[in-house]
């Protein structure tokens, strides 16, 4: 089994910038894919960005430019850069870890972002 904490997440002002982590309980980034998603009240979850056990990233057109995922082997962490943060990205940021359709995936509790204008 496999356990992610998110954490990084608050408040902060239109503009500015926030990290977001994501800790994973054991050592998974080279089999598994990646990913960030986020939901707001009365949306669907969505992805935000995703990183490749290859190292491959994608990310949504409206977060391209803005947001960089990445990871960091040794440490077990995926990270999101969010910066030039909009209103419209306050949200509920998951973490997620995904290996195939044949296989179950593991979500994160969650960490609020709240971007203010």
């Amino acid at each position: 089994q496999v356990q992610l904490v998110e954490s990084g997440g608050g408040l902060v002002q239109a503009g500015g910038s926030l990290r977001l982590s994501c800790a994973a309980s054991r050592s998974i980034f080279s089999i598994y894919t990646m990913g960030w998603y986020r939901q707001a009240p009365g949306k669907q979850r969505e992805l935000v960005a995703a990183i490749t056990s290859g190292g491959r990233t994608v990310y949504r057109d409206s977060m391209k430019g803005r947001f960089t995922i990445s990871r960091d082997m040794a440490k077990n962490t995926l990270y999101l850069q969010m910066n030039s943060l909009k209103p419209e990205d306050t949200a509920v940021y998951y973490c997620h870890a995904d290996r195939g359709t044949l296989y179950r995936g593991y979500w994160g509790q969650g960490t609020q972002v709240t971007v203010s204008s």
